[in-house]
């Protein structure tokens, strides 16, 4: 018999599966379909193969406050097995000259490191902090966690209060121009961009300034899933499966099924068909309105805005995945003994002016420090950053062993190619570790057990739904932002066909690993089926109309 459920759920990215656990637990019949041969899609752990025993994680890995998230505690993950890490030392920019900049989980060390380097860059971050904390509990964390307003009424609303008007004037800043107009120290501007901003947003785009306060106010580390992040997907799993919902690995949709207007389900590769009352897409849009959806079941301006969505051009990694017989030890020890327990490491960063060389070089297609000028320490202009896990999780390594990962944003399209980087690979992962081993001595061949690269080209061809490497999932520019993401006509995770939904990184409030996305969908989607919701869950529109 033709199979048929309430819903379906394609792909089974972090987003889809933080969804369909509130769905299924919400009584409804949910099918998730994925591709590949595991659920989770950037939330991947993988077994050296190599050498078994060995862990590498070979997307996500730094996830920001996953324990204060709102799904986090509704599906008691924990209970399912997730176990997360915060640790105390969360950052360390290490200098050549052996100094760092660190940032601690205890704002007082933090600030004292700051002030290591510039006491008035210390007090004017302090009073940020201070000014922002009522702005992130009362405006930027309930929009994150909310369906997403249209421009117009999201702006007044917030023009109402004063809060909501501080919000408005520093937003309408790019994140590079509020440190620049803030701060001082050039080793602590480049921090600041780097620390809170460079993997989170675009640092050029205007109406995102508040992103660097927001993020230090926040007072939300990052985090690491023990066991591997592949870790955070299993547990999602769990928490589907023990309310009857159904996740099948190893299945490619050709088609979703549209009739007289509206999606009823999709067809598979392999020539069945399964429907359902509604749909919902979480790839990217041009793999959901051109690939999934035929001419006549989407109008033609449609399929134009999707083929129009735009990427990160600085988004994409190139990656160095290591096994060692020792952790990496970095010269800066000497100086800074807590450095060893440093979380998330920066290497070769010194100057604030760097990022603006980094985005020529991604404009001209190529790598900062790749011409041979400069030698591997801050010379060369690269900026790389990464971790040991296996200091805070051995059980990724076997026992006295460790892992470690260095990543580094490099340009998809290597000298306007993306398939130059097969060629380019290994040479530039030896740039690479030249530039660790500057930093950290004993990455060298005595410790070195195993050695991989990963450039954009592998990441896309594992994940296809980050389309010319962009690990965010789509731009902020382009008006694809809030209520107009991915483009105008389908935000607030309706898709313009009826029965079809859209969750994932191309809608609010876009990429990382925040499951707010299918957080925000499960509450439309519950809303339009008229099922009662088991959850919490505050408009973001009334909580603006009494700030």
């Amino acid at each position: 018999m033709r199979e048929s459920f309430d819903g379906i759920i394609i792909g089974a990215g972090h987003n889809a599966l933080v969804l369909h656990a509130y769905l299924a637990r919400a009584g409804l019949r949910v099918l998730t379909v994925e591709r590949a041969a595991l659920p989770g899609g950037g939330l991947a752990t993988d077994e050296n193969p190599r050498l078994p025993g060995f862990f590498h994680n070979s997307h996500s890995f730094f996830h920001r406050g996953i324990t204060s998230m709102p799904w986090y505690r509704d599906h008691e993950l924990e209970r399912h097995g997730a176990v997360y890490i915060e640790p105390e030392l969360n950052l360390a920019l290490v200098r050549d000259d052996g100094r760092t900049l660190e940032w601690w989980l205890d704002v007082d060390r933090t600030l004292d490191s700051v002030a290591s380097f510039s006491r008035r860059d210390a007090r004017t971050l302090r009073g940020w902090i201070e000014r922002f904390r009522p702005i992130v509990e009362k405006i930027v964390l309930p929009e994150a966690a909310s369906p997403p307003l249209p421009a117009a009424r999201r702006r007044e609303l917030l023009a109402r209060s004063a809060l909501g008007r501080e919000f408005l004037a520093v937003s309408d800043l790019s994140p590079l121009e509020f440190v620049a107009r803030e701060f001082e120290h050039d080793t602590v501007r480049a921090g600041l961009l780097f620390f809170n901003g460079l993997r989170e947003v675009d640092l050029r785009v205007r109406g995102f300034g508040h992103a660097i306060p927001a993020l230090l106010a926040a007072g939300r580390g990052a985090q690491m899933c023990r066991g591997g992040s592949a870790g955070l997907a299993r547990a999602l799993v769990r928490a589907i499966d023990a309310h009857g919902g159904e996740v099948r690995c190893g299945v490619t949709p050709r088609r979703i099924a549209v009739r007289s207007g509206r999606a009823v389900g999709i067809e598979l590769a392999d020539g069945d068909a399964i429907d359902a009352r509604f749909v919902v897409s979480g790839l990217d849009p041009w793999q959901t309105f051109v690939d999934l959806l035929g001419p006549d079941d989407v109008p033609h301006a449609v399929r134009e805005r999707a083929r129009a969505y735009r990427y990160n051009t600085l988004a994409p990694l190139f990656a160095v995945d290591l096994a060692l017989a020792e952790p990496p030890r970095y010269a800066a020890c000497e100086q800074r003994p807590e450095l060893e327990q440093a979380f998330l490491v920066i290497v070769g960063l010194e100057r604030f002016a760097q990022f603006d060389e980094i985005v020529r070089a991604h404009d001209r297609g190529s790598v900062v420090g790749a011409g041979g000028a400069g030698g591997a320490g801050a010379a060369s202009g690269t900026v790389a950053w990464g971790a040991c896990p296996t200091r805070f999780d051995p059980a990724q390594a076997p026992p006295g062993k460790h892992t470690a990962f260095l990543w580094e944003k490099v340009p998809f399209r290597l000298r306007g190619d993306p398939q130059s980087w097969h060629d380019e690979r290994v040479r530039h992962g030896q740039r690479l570790l030249e530039l660790w081993r500057h930093y950290a001595p004993n990455v060298d061949a005595t410790n070195i057990l195993d050695a991989s690269f990963r450039s954009p080209l592998e990441t896309v061809a594992r994940l296809p739904n980050l389309r010319e490497g962009d690990l965010l999932g789509g731009s902020f520019a382009n008006g694809q932002v809030g209520h107009d993401r991915p483009f105008t006509g389908a935000g607030a995770y309706r898709a313009p066909v009826a029965g079809l939904y859209l969750t994932g990184s191309a809608t609010h409030p876009g990429g990382n690993v925040t499951g707010l996305s299918g957080y925000n969908a499960a509450a439309v989607i519950a809303a339009d089926l008229g099922v009662r919701r088991w959850w919490d869950a505050s408009a973001v529109e009334e909580l603006w109309a009494i700030l």
